[in-house]
């Protein structure tokens, strides 16, 4: 979703003029021999569904982010260009005159979509404005990803209080890119007279942004590298660089048919490897930033460059009235996406139930609104003139007459948005659910329980033959006598007396998100050994480092509970990892997750299934299949276990480590 519209410096035809003047009359006037290269907008539209079907079915597109840099590195080429153009047939660049236009492209559709999503969730979701007026200033100055680092959840992270302005990251590194690009552009154009220095200097600029990302590349939070200007400018920077080595003036239409050929091969090899990696290249691997996204950038460079060439024909493969149409409403199309996935999935509880069906109709609901920003929005305030507000209204009511009926609808938003702007908690939040109140207060005791559990751990591992022969002999015995204590407990969470005195001896860790969470003080009341490490929003490429620690320290104990999968899919690979850490000496329980609110529910629950399948220490607790019947087991997210949610998901994890697990 490049903003550039496709316009390059080359061969005029009106079709680049007309589109030149959507960004004012004075750029279309000092750039005379302006071309359309339509092919860009094929490319665009690739990049833009990769993106979208990734936010919709992340487990069937694991690469569909990487339509990311596909937009940098066309929007570094094209503004490169344009500016290389301008200074050669002016000797300068009008700077004020490039930040008046991006403006005008660039404001008014994020403004509609930050008003229009904040008085949404004034009156349906509350508890997403949270921190609402610190999103809105930094998207409105283009820091939004800055705040992100240190404040944002991961664009990993696809369950846990999930905000709809998310992908505006990208949105707040492009306009930093337009800020500080003429400037950047006049210095080397300045310093430079020998071009090629520069796009030496450019490509020199790109490793060092591919290297930050690599150093300061952290498994457990992705935050810094991924939302990072610094980090992410590789893609711009190399397209920046291929308008220097493949300036569009100079590019010769008229090419020998092996030249021909040649270019085509290359731009066929490189769609290729972009496909693939799109299919295959997950943001939760360490791949990705230890080189895999530069790879994924200079293939897309190669892929530009042929299509930017009037000689190949990858330009007219690119072009038809379809890409056309989705290229022009691009930027309403990024923009509009994820409110309308985050509020339809809020709307819409069981998801899970259709992923594909719901992933449909969320594209044709983005696609409509997109549609009708394009023709009442965007169109009609680009060519507004704000130097004379009053005036342009006018005008403008003159051309849309029935616009005057939607002066109030826009004033009511206006004001409901107001009002949650106001209201809105600018902190962590200051109206706690019962949810809320439940997983702080669990935290609290299960630090504190955690000590004495591992203390007990070791000292049963330190009577390792003692412990497991009391344990048979448990399992022997008709008669048990119960402690009142563990009469309760029998009662409470309907167990046998064996299951009961059985579990007060046994060594588990726990590893898990919010629900293990949420439900952490039933299970060490059980399992009063039981040592807890539950985060929300933990993701299982999280979870691997953290059982890697607690392994080398000597705190795995020989049964590993997890409840992974909650906020988002992983891989196979990924699940494969996890086994490999925690080992085959030990007894693993993974619990599966019921959230019908999300698509990935019947993915992650297949990789578990398919784990037990593979590996013979690991036990599938079925907590999707007892709970599907018992809506009445959750909170309103119908996600986390209530009081008797967290009895049953106690329960049947209780007998399943009693039958299975090790008293080793």
């Amino acid at each position: 979703m490049d903003l550039e519209k496709t316009t390059s410096v080359g061969k005029s035809s009106k079709q680049g003029s007309k589109n030149e003047n959507t960004s004012g009359k004075t750029h279309t006037k000092r750039l005379k021999h302006s071309r359309y290269i339509s092919g860009f907008d094929g490319l665009r539209t690739l990049a833009l569904l990769g993106v979208i079907l990734y936010h919709l079915l992340p487990y069937d597109l694991k690469g569909g982010y990487l339509g990311v840099p596909i937009f940098f590195a066309i929007s570094g080429y094209l503004i490169t260009d344009l500016f290389v153009q301008e200074w050669d047939q002016n000797g300068s660049i009008k700077i004020w005159s490039f930040y008046g236009r991006r403006l005008k492209r660039l404001y008014p559709t994020l403004v509609v979509v930050l008003l229009a999503s904040t008085a949404y969730m004034t009156l349906f979701a509350q508890n997403l404005l949270t921190h609402i007026k610190s999103v809105l200033w930094t998207n409105l100055l283009f820091v939004y990803n800055w705040w992100q680092i240190g404040n944002g959840q991961s664009y990993f992270d696809r369950y846990n209080g999930e905000s709809p302005f998310t992908h505006l990251w990208y949105l707040s590194v492009l306009g930093q890119y337009y800020f500080i690009w003429p400037v950047v552009m006049i210095a080397l154009l300045f310093t430079f007279k020998n071009r090629s220095h520069i796009l030496g200097v450019l490509s020199g600029l790109a490793i060092v942004s591919a290297l930050l990302m690599l150093i300061l590349y952290d498994p457990s939070n992705t935050n810094r590298v991924y939302y990072g200007s610094d980090t992410r400018m590789t893609p711009y920077l190399l397209g920046a660089a291929l308008a220097f080595f493949w300036p569009s003036t100079h590019l010769n239409p008229h090419l020998k048919k092996n030249a021909r050929w040649f270019l085509n091969i290359l731009g066929l090899i490189s769609l290729i490897f972009i496909v693939w990696m799109a299919f295959d290249l997950s943001g939760t691997g360490s791949f990705a930033y230890r080189g895999g996204m530069l790879i994924f950038s200079i293939f897309s460079v190669i892929l530009i460059a042929v299509i930017a060439h009037p000689g190949a024909s990858f330009n007219k493969w690119f072009s038809n009235p379809v890409f056309a149409w989705i290229g022009k409403r691009s930027y309403g199309i990024y923009l509009y996406q994820f409110p309308v996935m985050i509020f339809y999935e809020r709307a819409v509880v069981n998801i899970a139930a259709h992923p594909l069906w719901n992933a449909l109709v969320e594209a044709a609901i983005i696609v409509v609104i997109s549609d009708l920003s394009y023709r009442f929005i965007e169109t009609p305030l680009t060519h507004f003139n704000y130097a004379h507000p009053i005036q342009a209204l006018n005008t403008l009511f003159r051309q849309h007459k029935k616009g005057r009926y939607w002066i109030i609808p826009i004033v009511v938003v206006l004001v409901i948005a107001l009002v949650g702007i106001v209201n809105g908690s600018n902190n962590n939040g200051n109206h706690h659910s019962a949810l809320q109140i439940n997983i702080t207060q669990n935290k609290k005791k299960s630090e504190k329980q955690n000590d004495k559990a591992l203390k007990a751990q070791k000292e049963a591992a330190a009577k390792k033959k003692q412990h497991a022969e009391e344990v048979a002999k448990i399992k022997k015995e008709k008669a048990i006598k119960l402690t009142s204590k563990e009469k309760t407990i029998k009662t409470k969470y309907d167990l046998q007396p064996s299951e009961v005195k059985i579990a007060q001896k046994m060594s588990v860790t726990g590893v898990g998100d919010s629900i293990m969470a949420d439900t952490s003080d039933d299970l060490q009341e059980v399992f009063p050994t039981a040592y807890i490490s539950a985060k929300v929003g933990r993701q299982v490429w999280q979870a691997a480092s953290l059982l890697r620690e607690m392994d080398s320290q000597g705190n795995l104990s020989s049964n590993v509970l997890l409840n992974l999968g909650t906020n988002g899919p992983f891989t196979s690979e990924q699940l494969k990892s996890i086994v490999s850490i925690i080992g085959t000496k030990r007894q693993i329980f993974w619990v599966n997750v019921h959230v019908p609110t999300q698509n990935w529910q019947s993915q992650v629950n297949k990789e578990i299934a398919d784990a037990a399948q593979k590996y013979k220490n690991v036990h599938v607790v079925d907590w999707y299949g007892v709970s599907q019947k018992n809506s009445d087991w959750f909170y309103q997210d119908h996600v986390h276990p209530n009081i008797e949610g967290s009895k049953a998901y106690t329960a049947l994890i209780t007998k399943a480590i009693v039958k299975y697990g090790s008293t080793d």
